[in-house]
């Protein structure tokens, strides 16, 4: 018999398939325009988490970025706004979370439940670290008490299923193109973005939502993470200090829920519809560390090697680079290692002369971090950066030791021009990822 033959194309063949990025989210206060606001005026979304419950009080970490229960207009979530009674049923708040926020997406879009899309064109990139744990917990505590499988949800599978998050989406408004979901732990976002514009680039789709969804305030969570040492615990009194990257008493995350999609549209697609483009996603780059269960290289090479890889696919020089969003979660070794790899780039590799004129900040300091949905939300604040020319701050830096001497606007917004932005994600397992995206 003759032998099948499989031939590839390379990506480098498809680059005049162009990225025109649309917008929408939803993070620890509703709405891409609200958090972005607040972000910009320097206020933090980060709270005490010990009026969740006593089990709450007993943890190392008792705080959190938390999306505050209330009406959506004054900044709070009440699910019946955003999702029908069928989709509360079946959707575990992770997956609500991505409903919402593509909608957002998609208005914002002037996409409006999907109107004038080729459904077979209109894909979803979207995942989750961890997903729902409280559904997990629940019906294990509950079989565990019974023994009898009849305390099983009828619809828990679908319900802790990460990729339901994407499937709730494309059910809603039929969209039958890619339907794909990524979870790498804290690269998710960054990842789901990633690889939804290379379906744009191969041509599977014109347009895809993507993005990342986490809904992980539990004790397990919290617990897990404080037994592994990853959280602060030293701010518990105080809960805006207690994220603070790139500071000296910097000791450990906080851990942070929400969701955020951007649309992704081939470029002449958005031009002939007159979209409102935002900037144009152009590098992509991923990395492994292949190192330590949960510790970058101190050295931070993975960090380095996919900053690279992102400029070498956007055919952009270290030069051009006006700001970089950073992956910095505020703890002590991954804000070191990610700060050398900065650093690294920007000046060995020609950037800039020196550090000072490095320009890079951590928006965890006013959200936490989302986990799963950290990359999606920080893609965001780096196209809005560009698209209104304002540099968002790094809370909480107030000491600095000698190896952090770029700017990383401290405590303060900086207005200025900014026509590349860069911005990282990196995850437990050593995967990394970094984004270029570009003023049009």
């Amino acid at each position: 018999m003759p032998r099948a033959e499989i031939t590839f194309t390379s990506p480098t063949k498809l680059k005049t398939r162009r990225f025109a990025l649309l917008i929408a989210p939803i993070n620890n206060t509703t709405g891409a325009r609200r958090t972005w606001q607040r972000l910009i005026a320097g206020d933090c979304g980060i709270t005490s988490t010990r009026h969740l419950g006593f089990e709450y009080s007993n943890l190392p970490s008792q705080v959190a970025g938390i999306v505050p229960i209330g009406p959506k207009a004054s900044g709070g979530w009440t699910a019946s706004e955003h999702v029908t009674a069928t989709e509360i049923r079946q959707a575990a708040l992770f997956a609500q979370y991505s409903l919402a926020a593509s909608a957002e997406a998609l208005e914002d879009a002037g996409l409006e439940g999907g109107k004038s899309l080729d459904p077979d064109m209109t894909g979803i990139c979207l995942g989750s670290g961890i997903g729902n744990l409280s559904d997990l917990y629940e019906t294990s505590v509950a079989y565990n008490e019974g023994k009898n499988y009849r305390k099983i949800h009828p619809l828990f599978v679908p319900r802790i299923l990460i990729n339901l998050g994407a499937g709730h989406i494309s059910m809603r408004y039929g969209f039958r193109g890619p339907n794909h979901t990524a979870t790498t732990a804290c690269t998710t976002g960054a990842h789901s973005i990633g690889d939804a514009m290379r379906f744009v680039q191969f041509g599977d789709a014109d347009v895809m939502l993507a993005g990342g969804a986490e809904s992980c305030i539990h004790p397990v969570a919290i617990g897990g993470f404080a037994r592994s040492r990853s959280l602060a615990t030293d701010f518990n009194d105080a809960p805006e200090q207690s994220s603070r990257p790139f500071d000296r008493d910097r000791a450990g995350f906080v851990i942070g829920e929400g969701a955020a999609v951007l649309v992704l549209e081939e470029f002449e697609h958005a031009k002939r519809r007159g979209a409102r483009i935002y900037a144009e996603l152009v590098g992509y780059g991923c990395s492994a560390d292949a190192h330590h269960l949960t510790a970058p290289r101190e050295n931070g090479s993975g960090a380095l090697e996919a900053m690279r890889k992102a400029l070498k696919h956007a055919q952009i020089k270290p030069n051009s680079i006006d700001y970089i969003n950073a992956h910095a979660t505020s703890t002590a070794l991954g804000d070191a290692a990610e700060n050398a790899a900065i650093k690294s780039l920007m000046i060995e590799d020609g950037g800039v002369v020196k550090a000072s004129d490095i320009n890079v900040s951590s928006t965890k300091g006013a959200i936490g971090h989302l986990l799963g949905a950290a990359g999606a939300v920080e893609a965001l604040f780096s196209v809005l950066a560009i698209d209104q020319g304002v540099m968002p701050p790094t809370l909480n830096l107030k000491n600095r030791t000698s190896d952090f001497d770029c700017n990383y606007a401290a405590r303060e917004a900086q207005q200025r021009k900014i026509d590349v932005a860069l911005t990282n994600s990196f995850g437990f397992g050593g995967t990394n990822a970094s984004l270029c995206f570009r003023k049009v």
